[in-house]
């Protein structure tokens, strides 16, 4: 079949022609967004993007001969699965690969903030070792909240434990087992913005999850908070966390995702092409304001990029593939 994978770097090309060694395999460093740039792969039989791709109806339209979408990611808020599953195209995800080393990234952003690593850094490389405003905090007998307690929630919480910290939990979805296991505390989402000393976001991207962090649940927070996002930009209203930080309700973010974050790899043609969108310009212009923030560390959407994820990544989508191509579909999203 002939197979277009996005996104790739090349050992992940060498990776996938070792291991699907009897399929047409064609890669693509860059997303897949536009209905132009798919009608240069009209040949398509399945498309493997990743994060930063848009697949909207236009792009479908465009591939006639296309039967599947294998994503290399968990989240698939980039892909519009009606309008595919309305073209009976099934698009298949990896449900799990990652719990373990996107919640070390998210304990590498709350340790930065907690002791200043960022501006000990850059202070340090130029030739200060004053101590002045470094001081940081312990996490031991602080309160996590942890908003989405799936997998990778779960692995957060237990290195939470580890360090001596309390921590409550709020999902739809309730683990009672879990909880009395690992020593956590389900509660409301309220309640838990109201106590914790540091949230950090572990949701999908849905419709109901859209800007779950808000100018109203931010001023629910405890005063002097940090707020941390390793899931999807999209959760929160970059907005309102600008407010959050200018009045000291947050006293700093760790941001592994943005609102809007494919802009970055197109600022230059945004801000040169006549037709974007005031919005998008906006959205541009806000996280731009976030990049020249002192009270945030910021990681280009790097939470899931080891070297052993990667490859569980590669392995999964391999293995989805073949499924496909057997006739028995594995892991397909429904929306």
């Amino acid at each position: 079949m002939s197979i277009y994978f996005f996104e790739t770097t090349p050992d992940e090309e060498r990776y996938l022609r070792e291991f699907l060694p009897t399929e047409t395999l064609h890669f693509r460093r860059e997303p897949l967004t536009t209905a132009a740039q798919a009608r240069e792969i009209a040949d398509a039989e399945i498309v493997s993007p990743f994060v930063r791709s848009h697949l909207g109806p236009d792009v479908l339209d465009a591939l006639p001969r296309l039967k599947m979408i294998a994503t290399r990611s968990t989240g698939f808020d980039h892909i519009n699965v009606p309008a595919a599953g309305s073209r009976a195209i099934p698009v298949c995800n990896v449900p799990t690969y990652g719990e373990n080393t996107v919640a070390e990234h998210t304990f590498a952003l709350i340790l930065a903030l907690s002791r200043n690593l960022h501006k000990a850094y850059i202070r340090a490389t130029a030739g200060d070792f004053s101590l002045e405003g470094l001081q940081g905090f312990d996490l031991k007998g602080k309160t996590l909240g942890v908003i989405g307690v799936g997998h990778v929630g779960l692995h957060v919480v237990r290195i939470a434990r580890g360090f001596g910290m309390d921590v409550l939990a709020h999902d739809p979805v309730r683990d009672p087992g879990a909880a009395e296991v690992l020593g956590f505390t389900y509660t409301s989402l309220e309640d838990l913005l109201s106590r914790s000393d540091i949230v950090t976001l572990h949701a999908p991207l849905t419709r109901d999850t859209h800007h779950l962090i808000n100018a109203k649940t931010l001023a629910q927070c405890k005063r002097g908070a940090l707020l941390i996002n390793t899931a999807r930009g999209g959760l929160v209203d970059t907005q309102a966390l600008l407010g959050a930080l200018d009045d000291g309700t947050l006293r700093g973010a760790g941001l592994d995702v943005l609102e809007g974050e494919e802009i970055f790899s197109e600022e230059k043609q945004l801000f040169q092409n006549p037709h974007a969108t005031a919005e998008s310009l906006k959205a541009a212009l806000r996280n731009l304001t976030l990049l020249r923030r002192p009270d945030l560390v910021i990681t280009p959407h790097i939470a899931f990029d080891s070297r052993e994820a990667v490859e569980r990544i590669l392995d999964t989508t391999i293995a989805n593939i073949r499924a496909f191509r057997a006739g028995t579909p594995q892991n397909v999203v429904h929306c």
